[in-house]
């Protein structure tokens, strides 16, 4: 049996910025991570990916200075995004909330910027092992050290603090957690086929007058389902990253095929992710043919493609008196309504590493939801304004933002230029924003463990 001052079970974003944190001061790290190959990785590492791409605040969440991030790593710098709905569209040059980084944002390399974090985790001292299954966490709050990680291979670990890090899949979180729920368990708070999107995309060379390395691009209200849209992210040599995400489980009989644009009448099931990037490139690009966007094959994790999962829920506090922290995806502090969320990740990894390193894990939600409160109540309040917007739902918005919005955002006297439509828009989000105050984006209080 081997014991260490901090375990943490994945290594992926949140998982390695967590294990830096802790082995900066001083303890004694080890990072699980079961590792999977890729075709852009020379090993196996971490199955996290997402779009790839970073708003200019969101460097500041992660708490990272434009200039640590190595120039290999980024792909192609923004000057904005561009959303369309059926008949409708929207630019954006500025993300009007005020950021370190100059521009609108960058798209960058995922293995790398996760093998980039996992360099950093193991130069400040962390122990990442990769090929490692981890099969549950068992504690008894009596006895020191308090937990048992149990291995795979029966080489199991005992520590005083755990880092759950296993992504929106919780394969390990729900059944850790489950020992601290009376009434309920984790598979019925977030239960993983119904708690989380799923996300599909392509790596495509565009032809070159095509390609716009300058602006990030979403479609709404083309496809049924809460927040479901496809994208295109440039990356580099005039490859993009084509993709969409979309809830799990999602019926084809409950939606009017005709209303939606990637649909067809004929469609017996909801389409492929390949069917809907392919519909999306012949109604975009009229005049072209599928073959002008070959798929290359040797990025992404398998034949240029990558399929994952995306947390869709609002995130839960830890069990951190229990010296139990969950970070990133596993805690659903990212969202599907961001792609992801590399950066909610990175800072609660570093957040929960630094307080165990501390012996002070008590206040990891009180400092998580300081540093990333306004971004969780953003996302969750704009995914409840939109859950049941249809294709005209997007098309007035935009047309309605339009008249609401400047480069930074919402004008002072928005709602009245936008008419009575502007007016609903700007109150529902307020509203929705004040129910939500003080915390109550979450799903799970600590108060509900029993410790």
């Amino acid at each position: 049996m081997e014991d260490v001052d901090v375990a943490i079970v994945g290594g992926g974003p949140a998982g390695s910025s967590a294990a830096e944190a802790a082995a900066a001061r001083g303890a004694d790290t080890v990072v699980l991570e079961k590792g999977v190959p890729r075709a852009d990785r020379a090993g196996p590492g971490p199955d996290s990916t997402d779009a790839a791409g970073l708003l200019d605040y969101w460097l500041d969440i992660m708490d990272y200075a434009p200039d640590e991030i190595p120039e290999d790593i980024v792909l192609s710098e923004l000057d904005g995004a561009k959303f369309y709905g059926p008949s409708s569209e929207l630019a954006m040059t500025e993300t009007g909330i005020d950021a370190s980084y100059d521009g609108f944002g960058f798209t960058f390399h995922r293995a790398k910027f996760d093998d980039w974090l996992r360099g950093r985790a193991e130069a400040a001292g962390a122990d990442y092992r990769v090929g490692v299954s981890v099969t549950g966490v068992d504690t008894t709050l009596s006895a020191s050290p308090r937990h048992t990680v149990e291995l795979a291979d029966g080489e199991d670990i005992q520590t005083d603090y755990v880092v759950l890090a296993d992504g929106p899949q919780r394969t390990i979180t729900g059944p850790t957690l489950d020992q601290f729920l009376l009434d309920r368990t984790m598979g019925e708070i977030m239960p993983s086929n119904e708690a989380n999107h799923i996300a599909y995309q392509e790596h495509r060379r565009m032809p070159e007058e095509l390609f716009d390395p300058d602006f990030i691009e979403f479609w709404w209200g083309m496809m049924p389902g809460h927040t479901a849209y496809p994208w295109i992210f440039p990356n580099d040599d005039h490859v993009a990253r084509i993709g969409l995400t979309m809830p799990i489980g999602l019926d084809i009989d409950d939606f009017e095929t005709s209303e939606w644009a990637l649909l067809r009448p004929d469609d017996e099931g909801i389409p492929r992710g390949t069917q809907y990037i392919e519909r999306l490139l012949e109604r975009q690009f009229p005049g072209y043919d599928l073959d002008d966007f070959p798929v290359v094959e040797d990025r992404g994790k398998a034949k240029g493609t990558e399929t994952y999962p995306i947390s869709s829920t609002r995130p839960i506090e830890s069990p951190a008196g229990a010296g139990i922290a969950v970070v990133g995806g596993a805690m659903g502090a990212t969202s599907a309504f961001h792609e992801g969320g590399d950066h909610v990740a990175v800072r609660t990894g570093k957040i929960a590493g630094r307080l165990a390193a501390e012996e002070s894990l008590e206040n990891y939600n009180r400092e998580w939801h300081a540093a990333i409160g306004d971004e969780i109540l953003r996302n969750v309040t704009f995914a409840d304004l939109v859950r049941d917007w249809g294709p005209r739902d997007w098309d007035r918005a935009f047309e309605t933002a339009n008249s609401l919005m400047d480069r930074r955002g919402i004008k002072a006297d928005a709602a009245l230029r936008g008419g009575v439509h502007g007016i609903q828009l700007v109150a529902q989000y307020k509203w929705g924003k004040f129910g939500y105050r003080d915390g109550r984006y979450v799903q799970l209080r600590e108060a509900e463990y029993a410790i």
